[in-house]
This record gives C-alpha cells, structure tokens and sequence, in this order.
C-alpha cells in the first residue's frame, strides 16, 4: 500500500506541473499550444473557464476511447480531473505575469514546455495509465494503421482548425509548441534516464486484482 500511495502522490505531482506549464505556456502570450487553442476557444465561445473546459474535453475523449476499445486506468480519470482544476487555481492566483515581449515570451513558453515535460515524465512513471489525448492518439493508431506521428499531427492540427474558429489563439507560438515539445520530453526524459516505453502502465482491473492481492497477504 505504500507504493501505491507513492505512486499516487508522484502521479498528482505530475498532473500539477503539467498544468502548471500550459499555464506557463499562455502567460508566454505567443500563441497557445493545440490543444488550448482548442480549449481557449470553446472557453471564449461557452463563457466558461479553460479548466472545466480541459476538463469536459478529457470526458469526451475518455468515452470516445473506451468505445475504440482503449483500456483506462486511474491515471486517466485523474488525468481529465485534475490538470483543469490545476489550471483554474493557478490562473485564479495570478502569480504568473503576461509577457508582452515576443522573445521573451518564447522563451517563458519553452520553460513552460519543459516544465510540461517534466510533469510528463512524472505522470507517466506513476504508471497508473495513459491521460485521455494519448489514449486517443494511440486508438487512431491501431485503428488507421498510420504512423503515431502522422496521427498525432492530424489530430493537433484539426484542434487548432476547431479552436481557431472558435476563436482561440493562434500564433507562431502555436507553431513553437507544436514542434518544440517532442524535443523537450526528449531531454527531459534523457537527463532522468527515463524510457516511458518500458512502464507498464496499471488498468482499473490489475489495480483490483493487485489490491485484492494485497489485503489477502
């Protein structure tokens, strides 16, 4: 039970820094990531907060991907939860000032890019499942037969078409984000030492049958 308690607090750790660095990330003011411009739009047009909106989105996707026949675990549901409520009490905070310098701001997108990251390399070491967008990638996947790459651009690249429309930010920073964060997981997950294709990642059924099988010892 203790690592199981280990786990679930390195799993919210990370759930936090990753919101904490889409937070970083807007402050930026270069133009959302993706996904919030997709987020931001909705927020814009729904006149609700980007948090619940991230939040609404990740139960969408989380029932799209149980239909494809993705299996989810912990990590999935807490994934939807709590990166927006991280989000919304970060933002309501108002710790993180807006830049309004391009290059400055680029710069405060890329620290939000590796805190992101590292948020990443947290969340999924916890090994308590794949968040909802991930899901969603690697259900295209199996389903189309696509490359994981040519899939995941298709899909970010149709969020931003959604969000543009909708009337969420789009700039070259969208762009940066776009292309910058494989290299910052890359050096993130290469200065820990961390190779995320070697977690076992834990489905609601194995964390039962694990916890069963702890009571009974």
């Amino acid at each position: 039970m203790k690592t199981y308690l280990f786990r679930f607090l390195k799993l919210n750790f990370g759930l936090f820094l990753y919101g904490l660095g889409i937070v970083v990330t807007m402050k930026g003011n270069v133009g959302y990531a993706p996904w919030e411009v997709l987020h931001s739009g909705i927020s814009q047009t729904l006149g609700i907060s980007i948090g619940l909106v991230n939040t609404g989105v990740g139960a969408i996707i989380v029932v799209i991907v149980c239909l494809l026949g993705e299996k989810i675990g912990l990590g999935t549901i807490f994934n939807m939860f709590m990166i927006g409520l991280f989000m919304d009490l970060i933002l309501k905070s108002n710790i993180i000032p807006l830049m309004h310098n391009f290059w400055l701001g680029s710069l405060v997108m890329i620290l939000g890019l590796f805190i992101i990251s590292l948020g990443t390399y947290f969340y999924i070491s916890s090994a308590f499942g794949a968040g909802p967008r991930d899901s969603l990638m690697v259900a295209v996947t199996r389903k189309t037969g696509f490359p994981v790459g040519l899939c995941r651009g298709i899909l970010e690249v149709s969020v931003v078409i959604v969000g543009w429309l909708l009337g969420g930010m789009v700039g070259l920073g969208t762009l940066l984000s776009a292309f910058a964060i494989g290299f910052c997981i890359q050096v993130t997950f290469k200065v820990l030492r961390f190779d995320p294709t070697l977690v076992k990642h834990e489905t609601f059924g194995g964390m039962v049958i694990n916890i069963r099988n702890l009571k009974e010892k």
